[in-house]
């Protein structure tokens, strides 16, 4: 539990306990964790193609 000397933060959720916090509609914006889960790996591979990209853009540079 979370002691009222925090003030304002005192209402507010600073961390998830489980998994199933997230589960429980705690996510923000309405996301769900399937949505987040999708939009996770769509950021991971779009960063990854642009790391490739500006490496082979370098490498051909040379």
């Amino acid at each position: 539990m979370i002691s009222q000397g925090f003030g304002p933060l005192a209402s507010r959720i600073l961390a998830f306990s489980t998994a199933g916090d997230a589960a429980n509609g705690l996510l923000p914006f309405g996301w769900s964790v399937s949505d987040f889960q999708t939009w996770t790996l769509v950021y991971l591979g779009v960063s990854s193609l642009a790391f490739v990209v500006v490496w082979l853009v370098g490498y051909l540079r040379r």
